[in-house]
């Protein structure tokens, strides 16, 4: 588990720096910059043979001046050079975000300056490691959760709506033919309920993607996509590709699963196609619309999937113009360093 905030562990930068704060640092190094200018200058006009008069003359007055813009100068010049990574460390701070992939300064131990962006990449690092671990139990917690709900309504409602229905056929061939007709049409209610208790269960708990693989799972969602939505599917799908870990199996399902289903409710699109593949030591899922497109709003489901995706190491990203569709690219890499380990989903109960 990752270190609280409050505390610093041994061989951190805020240990390796002792009890000094930055702000002490920084006053030391703007303190040194500015004596070390007043006595150049102080140094200058000791060994010069400029004099001053009492009253001072117009010319005495002008070399003052320029000595005086000189040191100025060299004070400004010094002190912007000295002070140029806290512009980057701000630019940094204003566009952090912890969803997104890594954003770091590189510092060249520049000093006390250096200790303090140090900081601030192992704090990031911190947060980051933190909000994966929360948001990996989370997920892991949902995912019981879909499989508890999928394994009630199959083995609960399920089997309580084909005893239903197997009573309604023996209702029917025993009623009297005015009644047929009436009970028949009640027959198929419930069997369109079953049938739909059934997706539903198959859509929370994706059963085929634990017996069959990877590869099945997808060509089942596609085929449920356009089953429901009338949209064709085109396939592209590698079937050799690189092992995968379950957990890394199941982001990439649960992504192309909310990225066909916000096609389904928002893009209007009349085609879509559905890519999976190894290219360039990775594996690269890709889902492009030719709908409406548009501006993205990071809402509950692109950013669930962001977070899926920080949890395998992997690249998640959304490119959508208007009237030109969308794509949705997920890059994982085959050799990935995860940033928490703990499981997103429960292998069963």
């Amino acid at each position: 588990m990752t270190v609280l905030a409050g505390k610093h562990p041994q061989g951190s930068p805020r240990a390796r720096r002792g009890t000094r704060s930055p702000a002490s640092a920084l006053f030391r190094r703007l303190f040194l910059i500015n004596g070390l200018v007043f006595a150049a200058g102080l140094t200058v006009l000791a060994l010069s043979p400029a004099t001053v008069s009492s009253p001072v003359l117009l010319t005495e007055l002008l070399i003052l001046a320029v000595g005086l813009a000189v040191m100025l100068g060299a004070n400004a010049v010094l002190l912007r050079t000295s002070l140029a990574p806290l512009g980057a460390l701000t630019a940094l701070m204003e566009r952090v975000d912890l969803l997104r992939s890594r954003d770091r300064i590189a510092h060249s131990g520049n000093g006390d300056l250096g200790t303090l962006i140090a900081t601030f990449n192992a704090m990031l690092d911190r947060l980051e490691a933190e909000r994966s671990a929360s948001t990996a139990h989370a997920l892991a917690a949902q995912e019981a959760e879909r499989q508890r709900i999928a394994r009630e309504l199959h083995d609960e409602i399920g089997q309580s709506l084909t005893v239903v229905l197997l009573a309604l056929k023996r209702a029917v061939d025993r009623a009297p033919q005015d009644l047929r007709d009436e009970l028949s049409t009640v027959t198929e209610t419930v069997r369109a309920s079953l049938d739909e208790v059934r997706q539903v269960a198959r859509r929370l708990r994706p059963g085929v993607l634990e017996d069959l693989g990877l590869i099945s799972a997808m060509n089942a969602l596609a085929s449920d996509f356009s089953g429901v939505s009338g949209v064709p599917v085109t396939r592209l799908l590698d079937p050799q590709l690189p092992q995968l870990s379950g957990d890394t199996e199941l982001v990439i399902y649960r992504i192309a699963q909310e990225s066909l289903t916000n096609i389904a409710r928002h893009a209007h699109a009349s085609h879509v196609e559905l890519s999976l593949r190894a290219e360039d030591e990775a594996v690269v899922l890709r889902i492009t619309d030719d709908g409406r497109g548009g501006p993205i709003h990071d809402g509950a489901g692109i950013r669930g999937m962001r977070e899926r995706a920080m949890l395998i190491g992997a690249e998640f990203s959304i490119d959508s113009a208007p009237s030109t569709g969308a794509e949705v690219r997920l890059t994982v890499p085959l050799t990935p360093a995860p940033l928490v380990p703990v499981p997103i989903a429960e292998r069963g109960e």
